[in-house]
């Protein structure tokens, strides 16, 4: 079973206000111009699930790029001086802080003074799987020289695999662009609320979805999916860690074996921006099937779906499909 703490933070309308609030209004020159040539509003956005709410909310009067390119794995994100020189001439920067230590490290240095955390705009929470190796993902940072200690006492940054948590960004996000750009407010408002009944709606699908399954636990590659899990009544178990490349310990290979007869799991899922190998390996050796459950942290021709709700879409298939939904 998963260990689940809740991590306490400031209410969510204390924390959609700051994330509001701390995009300060752009000057004359850039609320007209939008610091782009065609008049529109300049936004640069950290990877897929942010890139996907700014397109959604701002539409035609926003113009966005996303410093994670598609089939990129967005943990591992290297920032070329191109990309610190777009972040500062950008009107609004919105990522995840903690996700993205690159990200992080150059919206820092970037000067920046419009600029949106996502993660200040839902409460985060710390995810663990039952006999989670540690040791692995942590001998694997340092060796690397990356961070995946993702943020303040380890929360979990997956909040876009929620769509309650996810329509609480937006709304943040909408906020934030409205401020930036006044003249276009009521247009931002219109598409928040079209995007957050649509993510409404995916909840209830979910909900209704996994309502009865003969099993409730899930093996997947690295664990992104606690919100999801902790949102349905699921258990997530990690074959890694937060960090989609980490080699897993025998011993909690061994353990997943067991767990997998224990609980009644029928499938290991893998996803499509991450390697393979390790889910093939723990399905070979368990005579379990392989599936792909995606965490969206990008949209490629191996995707199964367009966008956000086709790829979430297929998840929940793919779930139920495993979990023998009834």
């Amino acid at each position: 079973m998963n260990v689940r703490r809740l991590i306490p933070t400031a209410a969510l309308a204390g924390a959609v206000a700051l994330g509001a609030t701390a995009l300060t209004a752009c000057s004359g020159a850039a609320a007209g111009t939008g610091g782009s040539k065609d008049g529109k509003v300049g936004v640069t956005a950290s990877f897929y699930p942010m890139t996907f709410l700014a397109e959604q909310i701002g539409k035609d009067h926003v113009k966005v790029d996303s410093l994670t390119k598609p089939g990129v794995e967005p943990h591992d994100l290297e920032i070329s001086p191109k990309q610190t020189a777009q972040l500062g001439e950008s009107d609004v920067v919105l990522y995840l802080k903690s996700l993205q230590p690159a990200v992080d490290k150059a919206v820092a240095q970037s000067g920046v003074k419009n600029v949106v955390d996502a993660a200040t705009l839902t409460a985060l929470e710390v995810h663990g799987s039952a006999g989670h190796d540690h040791g692995a993902e942590e001998a694997h940072a340092e060796g690397e020289g990356h961070d995946h200690s993702h943020g303040e006492a380890g929360k979990d940054p997956h909040v876009w695999l929620d769509p309650v948590k996810y329509a609480e960004i937006a709304k943040g996000v909408g906020a934030a662009l409205e401020k930036a750009d006044p003249d276009h407010a009521a247009d931002y408002k219109k598409n928040t609320d079209e995007l957050v009944g649509k993510l409404t709606a995916l909840d209830t699908e979910f909900k209704d979805g996994l309502q009865n399954t003969a099993s409730k636990t899930f093996i997947t590659t690295h664990s992104a999916f606690g919100y999801l899990a902790e949102r349905y009544g699921l258990d997530q178990e990690a074959i890694a860690g937060v960090d989609p490349e980490s080699e897993p310990s025998p011993a909690r290979m061994k353990e997943l074996q067991g767990l997998a007869k224990q609980e009644n799991v029928s499938t290991v899922f893998f996803e499509t921006l991450a390697s393979d190998k390790t889910a093939r390996t723990l399905a070979a050796d368990t005579g379990l099937k392989t599936d792909v459950l995606d965490p969206l942290e990008g949209i490629t021709d191996k995707s199964q779906g367009a966008d956000y709700f086709e790829v979430m879409r297929s998840n929940l298939k793919n779930l139920q499909k495993a979990l023998g939904a009834k």
